[in-house]
């Protein structure tokens, strides 16, 4: 995960998930996170079943779990030609094709056309995180700044309220289940 950033040094490096909000996702799925699949050597998400490059492809892999968290790479991957986009698609089709629960930590970026689609037209719910300057792990360390952006925690699943209980002490949760058939602004152009 790379958080955003884009020199040379976080390319080496693994930004991973805080413990606090690993612990609240846990306690969201009762405890257990089948998939993740954008793990990495020092992640604390310790799910089930992790994906990991250069030995899987999580985009290309299957998604077919009950409940799975997603803390996808923040930047573009040139190599394999793929972004967040395609990540937020992987969310949204898990829990239409397989009736998934998925939980995503990524940055809010309202206006692209990744969250129009697969975030505003198809998840259940949003939490805009009240942390100004989420602090990942690096290398599995706490360290260093920031992430450079807001970050959201997004969910595609059935249990709206629970969703509400467990992330509202992090941030504002919106209900997004209204939206779903509406042409809001340029959707219908999406």
């Amino acid at each position: 995960m790379t958080a955003g950033r884009n020199n040379s040094e976080s390319l080496s490096q693994h930004w991973c998930t805080p413990p606090k909000y690993v612990d609240a996702i846990r306690k969201f799925f009762d405890s257990e996170i089948c998939l993740d699949p954008c793990s990495n050597a020092y992640s604390i998400v310790d799910a089930s079943v992790r994906y990991r490059l250069p030995f899987t492809d999580g985009l290309t892999s299957s998604w077919d779990y009950s409940t799975i968290f997603v803390n996808p790479p923040y930047g573009k991957d040139r190599e394999r030609g793929t972004g967040i986009i395609d990540w937020l698609e992987r969310c949204s089709n898990a829990n239409a094709c397989y009736g998934s629960e998925v939980l995503a930590l990524v940055p809010v970026a309202t206006n692209t056309r990744h969250w129009k689609r697969f975030v505003f037209k198809s998840a259940t719910a949003v939490a805009f995180l009240y942390d100004t300057r989420l602090k990942f792990l690096v290398n599995g360390k706490n360290g260093g700044k920031g992430a450079p952006m807001s970050c959201a925690m997004i969910y595609w699943g059935r249990r709206y309220k629970r969703f509400e209980k467990m992330f509202v002490p992090f941030g504002a949760v919106v209900d997004l289940r209204h939206l779903h058939k509406k042409d809001i602004g340029s959707f219908k152009h999406l």
